[in-house]
């Protein structure tokens, strides 16, 4: 897991030392879930192409550097996929 520097307002940081209970990083997936929704990413179809991406082979930092958004890595997966069946396939 990669740790990301994220902005805190002081009236963010007396907030949550008033509620220490509040998850702060489950805030923060929770709004990046939100940006998702509103773009018609569905999260659980996301982490799935991540994965198969992984499997195939690639590291995150070259799945940011191929792709910098979730069609691209739907054809990153679906091109690979298809590279790896091709390669598959004998000849009579």
């Amino acid at each position: 897991m990669i740790t990301r520097s994220v902005t805190v307002e002081d009236i963010d940081d007396l907030y949550l030392m008033w509620n220490s209970h509040i998850n702060a990083s489950a805030l923060y997936r929770r709004a990046l879930r939100e940006e998702m929704a509103v773009r018609d990413v569905d999260p659980h179809e996301f982490r799935m192409l991540l994965e198969r991406a992984r499997e195939q082979g690639y590291t995150l930092d070259e799945i940011a550097d191929k792709t910098n958004r979730y069609a691209d890595l739907q054809s990153l997966v679906e091109e690979s996929q298809g590279q790896r069946t091709a390669g598959n396939t004998t000849h009579d």
